[in-house]
């Protein structure tokens, strides 16, 4: 059994600016080919499918186009994530059968995709939960424990408290399934920011009651052990996370809980992400449960990097390397540099971000609360002399009180 786990494709995002459609076109491209070349018998996308709840034309089309693609060589498997529209994102799922199984409803949280591998000699369980809003979904979890007053127990407000119902009834279906036939290996589809997993910028935050995290244990379970818990799961295919990382346990058999990973994002979305290496998981399961993972190295459209020092050093040789990349420039001469974004723009036709930081700031003055009292003017020659390095001329200065007293006459006369 050979499961490719993907996630947080983002369809529609941009990277300050730069339309990335083509390159995510070029990963999809790439997806395909990876089922088809190591004959994967389903593909697992765990959320953010798109980068908004109304996602661009242009996106949707992509997105139909690669799930015809796809479902021409395997199964595929899609739950929406915090970006996406649980709605929109399932049209029309009820009507889907086989090959393609959007799970977007959480009435469907507790029942598994049964996954056959391609030769028929063995199947896997995929429970697929899409993303969790604890504001929108703990009212309909309430499980089957009553209150004082005989009225269903809601969870509380938190990611953990819908993690822990939704996790109650698969645990439940899991241990029932297995306890009337032999073991099949159980995996779990998750968009959630798991405790202990590395952030980066480019996550929306998702915080409720001041958290957005959930333990790692309330999806897997306290205690959970494959070889003695009927309800012990073997994988989490997890989304939300841009980097492709572990959570929990490596491959020892002999350690407790299962196998948890973050594919990560196929793209970076912000500088961030620049050290990442973009992956999807390749996972080979049998009755045992997980033997191997592979990453897989995704298409790498354009390098990002950062690239900082006077703008004489940058205009340099010293940076060559560089020059095509997609890159982040601070420049850190004393004084702005006059003509800066055109000299840098010409040196890094790429660069996506050109900011003046200089090394030494003018100026080591506490901060101190602006009041009515103060001097505008003197507020905005402050201003200047923080954000350039230099306090501004006399020239500058008469065009910054000229500019106050014009703005104090409109107001006058308004």
């Amino acid at each position: 059994m050979r499961l490719l786990h993907t996630s947080d494709w983002h369809l529609g995002r941009t990277l300050h600016g730069v339309d990335l459609m083509e390159h995510q076109a070029a990963f999809l491209d790439h997806l395909v080919d990876v089922v088809r070349s190591e004959q994967v018998d389903a593909v697992l996308v765990a959320g953010d499918v798109y980068d908004r709840a109304i996602p661009p034309v242009a996106a949707v089309e992509l997105l139909n186009d690669t799930l015809l693609r796809l479902t021409e060589h395997t199964r595929v498997i899609v739950t929406p994530g915090n970006h996406d529209s649980a709605t929109r994102l399932g049209f029309a799922a009820s009507l889907l059968r086989d090959r393609l199984v959007v799970r977007s409803r959480l009435e469907n949280v507790g029942t598994p995709v049964e996954v056959p591998s391609l030769d028929g000699e063995c199947s896997a369980l995929v429970y697929a939960v899409p993303y969790l809003d604890p504001d929108m979904v703990r009212h309909r979890l309430a499980g089957p424990e009553l209150d004082g007053g005989g009225a269903p127990i809601i969870p509380a407000r938190s990611h953990e408290a819908v993690a822990t119902a939704a996790m109650r009834r698969i645990h439940d279906d899991l241990r029932t399934r297995r306890g009337v036939g032999p073991r099949i290996p159980a995996v779990l589809m998750a968009h959630a920011f798991v405790v202990g997993g590395e952030a980066s910028e480019s996550e929306r935050d998702i915080r409720v009651g001041g958290v957005d995290s959930v333990p790692l244990g309330a999806l897997t379970g306290p205690g959970r052990d494959a070889a003695t818990d009927l309800s012990a799961l073997d994988y989490l295919a997890l989304g939300h996370l841009h980097g492709p990382q572990r959570i929990g346990r490596d491959l020892d058999p002999h350690r407790r809980g299962p196998v948890a990973r973050y594919s990560g994002s196929p793209l970076a979305f912000s500088f961030s992400e620049m050290h990442h290496t973009k992956s999807s998981a390749l996972v080979s399961m049998d009755v045992d449960g997980v033997s191997d993972v592979q990453l897989v190295g995704t298409p790498l459209p354009r390098r990002l990097s950062e690239a900082s020092g006077t703008l004489e050093h940058l205009l340099s040789r010293a940076f060559d390397e560089q020059a095509q990349d997609w890159v982040r420039v601070l420049v850190t001469d004393t004084v702005r540099p006059a003509q800066l974004h055109a000299k840098v723009k010409d040196r890094f036709p790429h660069a996506l971000v050109v900011q003046h930081r200089p090394a030494q700031p003018v100026g080591t003055d506490p901060l101190r609360a602006v009041t009515a009292a103060h001097d505008p003017v003197e507020v905005s020659v402050q201003f200047v002399t923080d954000v350039s390095g230099a306090s501004p001329s006399t020239a500058e200065t008469d065009v910054l009180r000229r500019a106050y007293e014009a703005a104090l006459a409109g107001e006058r006369s308004a």
